[in-house]
């Protein structure tokens, strides 16, 4: 099975624990049978392996999300980057041609594509499975998963069956209504459109020709900023004469708002919290260092992180996405491919922030022009080269590193150290990379 999973998000809705990097995918709220805890992102690749072992697993993804993927997946996942944002059809696009021409499959097999973020069980993966079989039959040109709809919704948008069927065509498909509306279309049989669909991969990549004037993958990629912003709905599916549904009846939910995350959750709380017995229906996250106290609250959502602390009523927590984009702040906590790391203070002419380095790691070999840097290690063994020179660092030993001159660090075992940025202009941006051999 060939597999694209598109991983969007800007992170606004699941405030303060999501951000511009850290979409909901890579929030970590399922517990596993040891007690850790899983992301979103990692459970559906758990499940995708569980099905089919040698599934080819490719995300498509902006650039911010790489470190986060490689950090929770490793290096073996495939990832399609988009460099810009440009909708689904131009990421499904550069994904399907980045199948063909760098993971090399035929252009006669059959890709499945789905969200990164549903909450299913296996049989929907079993579903997708069965999705990329029909489509391999070339029947259609496109198969579409239609679920099987639990309440008239407003979110998504419906796929009328021309059959009862469990395959059948696609007689027409229908916009987000409202409720009366979506009461009508579930009564004539209609499916809910959850954005999962199949096809051989040559279909696509035709499509793509015919659309964007391109010659391979390399050429696509570099033009991608200048391709026009269309979903594959609209530049693809609505179009197309040859689509057939099939219909899927298991569990399905889209865990898009603080309401219907929580709903998710295996128990009330994550990270340390007290709930005293007048609280009916709490949920509450905490990825703080800090006990959360709450007493007689009922139907609340209570969320705390280094990026800010959510109180909201259950319903309410649905309509955080205009306030949030009220609030510039600085990213205070994100996973790179080496390892995480999360600000704990910020001051005028310095930045202090805890590092954390997986073993067998590094970060990049590096300087920065305006500002000097210090490392503090607090636990852990490693190596760190300044300017050439290489020495063993573990907890106690302090490194100090003036502006403009390169540096790393590398893991031998898990490695926290406590950084301290000093400068009159502290920038994300003031970060030039080298190799290590220069």
């Amino acid at each position: 099975m060939n597999i694209v999973l598109l991983s969007g998000g800007s992170g606004k809705r699941l405030w303060p624990l999501s951000n511009d990097i850290r979409s909901k995918q890579f929030i970590k709220i399922f517990r596993k049978e040891d007690g850790s805890y899983e992301s979103m992102v990692q459970r559906v690749y758990r499940q995708i392996k569980a099905v089919d072992a040698d599934a080819t697993v490719t995300i498509a993804t902006s650039k911010t999300q790489v470190s986060a993927i490689h950090n929770q997946l490793g290096e073996e996942v495939g990832i399609s980057v988009e460099p810009c944002r440009r909708d689904t059809f131009p990421a499904i696009a550069l994904a399907t041609a980045y199948l063909h021409d760098v993971q090399g499959v035929s252009s006669d097999e059959a890709v499945v594509v789905c969200p990164v973020d549903p909450y299913v069980e296996d049989d929907y993966f079993q579903a997708l499975k069965s999705l990329g079989e029909q489509a391999a039959k070339g029947e259609a040109n496109l198969v579409l998963m239609g679920i099987e709809p639990t309440y008239p919704s407003e979110k998504y948008g419906y796929i009328i069956p021309a059959a009862k069927s469990q395959t059948s065509r696609v007689e027409t498909f229908k916009e987000k209504p409202d409720v009366k509306t979506a009461k009508k279309y579930i009564a004539q049989g209609a499916l809910w459109n959850g954005g999962v669909f199949a096809y051989k991969l040559k279909y696509v990549l035709e499509k793509a020709h015919e659309l964007i004037d391109f010659t391979d993958y390399a050429d696509l990629f570099d033009k991608y900023e200048t391709l026009t912003k269309i979903s594959f709905d609209y530049a693809v599916v609505e179009k197309e004469p040859e689509i057939q549904v099939m219909r899927f009846a298991g569990e399905w939910k889209d865990l898009g708002t603080w309401n219907t995350l929580t709903e998710a959750m295996d128990e009330p709380t994550i990270g340390e919290a007290v709930l005293n017995d007048t609280c009916e229906n709490v949920s509450v996250i905490n990825e703080l260092n800090v006990p959360v106290v709450c007493m007689g609250l009922t139907d609340v959502i209570v969320s705390a992180s280094p990026e800010g602390i959510l109180v909201s009523d259950r319903e309410q927590s649905s309509y955080i996405k205009p306030i949030v984009d009220q609030i510039t702040q600085q990213i205070m906590f994100a996973e790179k491919s080496w390892g995480s790391f999360r600000v704990i203070d910020v001051d005028e002419g310095s930045l202090t922030i805890k590092v954390t380095l997986n073993p067998g790691h590094s970060m990049n070999y590096h300087s920065h022009l305006r500002r000097d840097e210090i490392w503090n290690v607090t636990s852990g063994e490693g190596t760190v080269i300044v300017d050439g020179m290489e020495q063993p660092v573990r907890a106690g030993d302090v490194v100090t590193m003036q502006a403009g001159c390169r540096h790393t660090v590398s893991a031998v075992t898990e490695l926290k150290l406590i950084e301290v940025q000093l400068g009159e202009e502290i920038s994300v941006h003031d970060k030039q990379k080298f190799d290590l051999e220069s």
